[in-house]
């Protein structure tokens, strides 16, 4: 069974299993003594940009604060439009992939950040948010990922592949999306929305099940730390995979 990791190991966890180029502007590479990871120095800019958003990924959720309330109050009313929520604790969560009936036992594994990202894509990409949420397109699997605790788990999956608790970046994937996090503020909404989408994708190419998740979603962390490495890709929408969103 899929559920949110409450710990901070390097890997989001699946039941017994552990799941989870380009030129630089401003950004000086300094290889460790160890020789495994890089270290890079960043612009005042650069620093600030990766303090606002780790200010974000440092906020756990909080079921007694109202803010954290109406976000998810606005989530329900985007994922089921015209449906009247019965209340914060209610089986009718269960609908949109919660384990159980009270989502909030389930985002301490991704903070207030992953709530943001599941608003952030129901509002913004709608189309595609729909189509993974209902489960519309493909041969789906019999046993299927249950859509709200995997995007729990793509935001854990995003915030370790890009290194974003560290105080600098230690690998070039993370140095590169920093740039990426200066050209759009909400780049790591848009990110994550590109990887739910791709993760959809991968799970339908690969005629996957749910005790494939934990393939599924290294195959995808692949594909996008490729993508962010290419040349060509300026903007977070640049990525070869944006194309797969639908507003």
């Amino acid at each position: 069974m899929l559920f949110c990791v409450r710990a901070a190991p390097a890997e989001c966890v699946a039941g017994p299993t552990a799941w989870i180029g380009r030129s630089l502007s401003c950004v000086c590479a300094q290889r460790r003594e160890s020789g495994t990871r890089l270290s890079f120095d960043l612009s005042p800019i650069q620093e600030e940009c990766l303090q606002r958003l780790q200010s974000r990924i440092e906020v756990p959720y909080d079921g007694s604060n109202e803010e954290h309330q109406e976000a998810l109050k606005a989530l329900w009313r985007t994922s089921f439009p015209g449906t009247e929520l019965l209340g914060l604790v209610s089986e009718q969560w269960k609908e949109m992939g919660w384990q159980g009936k009270d989502p909030s036992t389930d985002f301490r594994g991704g903070g207030f950040i992953s709530l943001e990202n599941l608003l952030f894509f129901s509002t913004n990409y709608q189309k595609s948010f729909q189509e993974l949420l209902c489960k519309k397109n493909g041969d789906r699997a019999l046993w299927e990922y249950p859509f709200a605790v995997a995007g729990v788990n793509i935001t854990f999956m995003l915030i370790q592949m890009l290194d974003l608790q560290s105080v600098k970046p230690r690998s070039l994937v993370g140095a590169v999306f920093l740039n990426l996090l200066l050209e759009n503020d909400r780049a790591f909404d848009v990110l994550y929305c590109i990887t739910f989408k791709l993760m959809d994708q991968k799970w339908l190419d690969m005629h996957a099940s749910y005790m494939d998740f934990n393939t599924v979603i290294k195959s995808t962390q692949r594909q996008l730390e490729r993508e962010l490495l290419l040349e060509d890709v300026q903007r977070i929408e640049d990525m070869p995979s944006y194309r797969f969103l639908a507003r």
